[in-house]
């Protein structure tokens, strides 16, 4: 993060959280027009000057180095040279950096792209909505990035559901509760709070199916214990959590009956993934197994999956863990689940880097796949990813494949177990956002050459590229 951008992200950070300059210089313990002077980059931030901060404004140091800025830099980049807004991806990176510390206005081009290319694909909605439209999924990872994936009052609540499971099965608290006791006191608490009866049978063509009037909820058996587990968690999260899921879908603004229920599903799963993986017991284990994902998954009886996307929701104050970024990427490139708390840019819309670890992770199924990337403007990460298989739903069909991908920022490498192998000193295998964006001249894994995004390429090198393949 240069110095160049910190006090526009302190200015913008100040705003939020409704301070004014003389307010928030009181309690930094400067003067309002050193304040100034530092909003507008006129002087730089002292490492002590930087932990107040941290704390005056509840922000982790990741976020005062520009993440929010770094996220909406990507999207913008990504957005204004699809040929939709025009196609200009030949726009100076200093202009998006500046544009992106614009929040108000970055959303409102962000939000003019996701209503095109929604338009696209439902061009009938185009013409009978004159508001924008946004599709489900990119609602509900708008809703998470604004509250940075985590939810307070959703942990709350699932603290309490988990500690009267503890205590109706005679422990004195929730953290008692064992993960193989989990699944039964969930099951128990659906029949006696709710009439809901719980049956595990062969469904063909579905994994769960749930009839409202005789109030039996039944989960193929052909998932594994963990996804059982899971799916009666967020069933009972979707009953008993709406009360505390709807003040946060309200605070989103208007939005479509779809998109509520998304939400609500969206949310019971966060809900659900809290009550099976308590808060602090969750960091504190994976800080001491230095988040390694199956150790974790093990420990709590949760999924690899699971586990993995809990992980980016450790982002309470003062108990923060590592942040990052998550994906899960299918065979056709196209991404299915996203997040990031670390400024890892990961595409919107279309297909990533192939030379990213998410990609070629399904060369070798279920084995790791771990590297250190970096991208043209120098920012650098640790990334791993590995392949999981879901549930098929009848002998004919293929079991779904993904792929989960994560990582964080270099600086907190070494916090990750992943990093072992690796000489952090080496250099970094240079990757990009999608190849129509990638400034990387030396590339031998582009779907088209270097050149056709801002100028046409001559054709001896048109020719070279292709043979060389």
């Amino acid at each position: 993060m240069t110095g160049a951008r910190i006090g526009r992200i302190i200015r913008r950070l100040r705003h939020e959280r409704n301070f004014t300059q003389q307010a928030l210089a009181g309690r930094l313990g400067i003067s309002t027009s050193y304040l100034n002077l530092i909003e507008h980059d006129q002087r730089t931030v002292t490492a002590p000057l930087l932990i107040k901060l941290t704390r005056i404004l509840d922000v982790s140091i990741e976020a005062l180095s520009g993440i929010e800025e770094h996220r909406l830099e990507a999207q913008l980049l990504e957005a204004l040279a699809d040929p939709t807004l025009g196609g200009q991806s030949d726009i100076p990176v200093h202009e998006i950096a500046v544009l992106a510390t614009q929040p108000t206005i970055a959303r409102a081009i962000l939000s003019l792209y996701k209503t095109a290319c929604a338009a696209r694909r439902t061009p009938q909605d185009a013409q009978a909505h004159t508001h924008p439209i946004i599709l489900p999924q990119d609602a509900l990872r708008q809703l998470y990035e604004t509250r940075n994936n985590y939810f307070d009052e959703l942990e709350s609540f699932a603290e309490s559901v988990r500690y009267q499971l503890a205590r109706d099965n005679g422990l004195p608290e929730g953290e008692s509760l064992p993960p193989y006791e989990t699944n039964r006191a969930v099951a128990a608490r659906l029949r006696h709070h709710h009439g809901i009866i719980v049956q595990v049978s062969l469904l063909d063509g579905k994994l769960k199916h749930y009839d409202p009037t005789s109030r039996i909820l039944i989960i193929s058996e052909q998932m594994p214990r963990e996804s059982r587990g899971f799916l009666l968690c967020s069933h009972l999260m979707m009953l008993e959590a709406n009360s505390v899921m709807a003040p946060i879908i309200h605070a989103y603004g208007p939005i479509s009956k779809e998109t509520d229920m998304f939400m609500r599903l969206g949310l019971a799963n966060y809900a659900a993934a809290a009550l099976l993986m308590p808060y602090m017991t969750f960091v504190q284990k994976a800080r001491a197994l230095r988040y390694d994902i199956e150790n974790l998954a093990a420990h709590f009886g949760v999924s690899f999956h699971q586990a993995a996307h809990r992980l980016t929701s450790l982002q309470k104050p003062g108990e923060r863990g590592v942040p990052f970024f998550f994906a899960r990427v299918d065979p056709a490139g196209n991404i299915i689940k996203s997040f990031s708390a670390c400024g890892f840019p990961i595409l919107q819309q279309g297909n990533p880097c192939p030379r990213w670890n998410a990609c070629t992770a399904f060369l070798t199924p279920g084995r790791f796949h771990v590297d250190i990337v970096e991208f043209t403007n120098g920012k650098t990460f640790l990334t791993f990813a590995r392949t999981i298989t879901g549930a098929k739903t009848n002998y004919h069909q293929a079991p779904p494949i993904s792929t989960i991908a994560m990582g964080c920022s270099i600086e907190r490498a070494k916090e990750i177990i992943y990093a072992d192998s690796l000489n952090l000193q080496a250099p970094p295998a240079p990757v990009g956002l999608t190849c129509h964006l990638c400034d990387w001249t030396d590339c031998r894994s582009r779907a088209f050459p270097y050149g056709e995004k801002n100028h046409p390429m001559p054709y001896e090198l048109v020719t070279d590229w292709r043979s060389a393949l």
